[in-house]
């Protein structure tokens, strides 16, 4: 079928994402239409996505308000604030590549591990000597174009090979890792390119370059999920497989490509990651998929898929790197954190199980104007 005829799957699922209310295909109408008993205007906007977002904030104003109380003023310092964006803006930008593959009702658990081989391979002395007779960005380019064939086998293992996402990703995890040790012999390889190092570690208006370039790409993540045809290809897919598939479109080709765009993201996370520690090894990234599962799921982004946000996911990351901030202020046992995250999870799950469960009662319930 041609794929000019998404529209109907499209339009169904598109109520799901950032600018949406959450609800399900059933209960999505026509621009124009009305429905009887429907809520008042704004009222959906206190149910949706606004509602979560707005949790999310609170959630994490309390969380500035218990480090002020426990550690004073040097909580709100500008330093330890730039703290915790550095912190955050690694996991940050797996967790938005991230965001993606679980709207579509997939799952990555090896960006972490991609993450780490991008650094080694980018780290190589061969690859940094050809970066140095050229340009620097010789190193970027090759750290992206690994992490995009990464994502591109687990896509094609996943899509066409109907293996399950979930041992597909976790083969990759353990692959990605092995290889990376084999290349690097199980040493740090130190980065000595110094025009690749003083970008990464430079500051534009005060705020440190990776700072920027997490927000470049939540920014382009929000506008390709909530502003784009492929976007709502993702959510669609995710809402309903077969009847996006009936719907036109070819939906094996599209879930590669949401596995490009994760890896693609874990090589961006990578050079990162080389610019803050100057240094490739297969230890970068380690646990990183779960981190970003985890700020994914807080966020709002439905593990089912068919709902997906990205500014959930944004605040989603700053309440872990938050809270892990607090912790370490007070130095806290990181069994403690560990723990604290993990109830985290559980309630949100929780939350989102509820929220699901009211949105398709409130949808079977509320009957279409024909």
């Amino acid at each position: 079928m041609s794929e000019q005829k998404t529209p109907v799957a499209e339009q169904r699922s598109a109520p799901d994402s950032d600018s949406g209310s959450g609800g399900t295909a059933s209960g999505s109408h026509a621009p124009g239409s009305t429905a009887r008993g429907s809520a008042a205007p704004g009222t959906s906007f206190l149910h949706g996505s606004g509602a979560r977002s707005l949790g999310l904030l609170i959630a994490l104003a309390a969380l500035f308000a218990i480090g002020f109380i426990t550690s004073g003023e040097r909580f709100l310092a500008i330093e330890n604030i730039l703290t915790i964006l550095r912190y955050a803006s690694i996991i940050g930008v797996i967790s938005v590549g991230v965001t993606f593959v679980i709207t579509a009702g997939g799952i990555d658990l090896s960006v972490g591990s991609v993450m780490g081989l991008t650094t080694v391979v980018a780290s190589l002395t061969a690859v940094q000597l050809a970066a140095t007779q050229s340009s620097w960005l010789l190193m970027v380019l090759i750290a992206l174009a690994v992490g995009a064939v990464a994502g591109l086998v687990n896509g094609v293992i996943i899509a066409y090979g109907n293996v399950v996402a979930f041992i597909a990703t976790l083969a990759m995890l353990v692959g990605a890792r092995g290889l990376a040790e084999l290349i690097s012999g199980r040493r740090t390889l130190i980065v000595n390119n110094r025009d690749f190092l003083g970008f990464m570690r430079a500051d534009f208006l005060g705020i440190p370059v990776l700072v920027w370039i997490f927000l470049l790409v939540a920014v382009g993540g929000w506008f390709l999920l909530n502003r784009t045809t492929f976007g709502r290809r993702t959510i669609a897919i995710g809402g309903n497989f077969e009847a996006s598939r009936l719907a036109g479109i070819k939906v094996k080709r599209h879930l590669v490509m949401l596995y490009v765009l994760a890896g693609f993201a874990a090589g961006i996370a990578g050079l990162m990651m080389m610019g803050r520690t100057t240094a490739g090894t297969s230890t970068h990234g380690l646990l990183f998929e779960l981190e970003a599962i985890a700020a994914v799921v807080v966020g709002g982004t439905l593990l089912s898929g068919g709902r997906g946000t990205i500014v959930g996911t944004v605040l989603g990351v700053l309440i872990f790197s938050t809270l892990t901030n607090v912790f370490t202020q007070n130095n806290m046992d990181t069994s403690v954190q560990a723990l604290a995250k993990g109830v985290i999870i559980v309630v949100a799950v929780l939350l989102q199980q509820r929220f699901a469960a009211r949105n398709e009662r409130r949808a079977k319930a509320k009957p279409l104007k024909v």
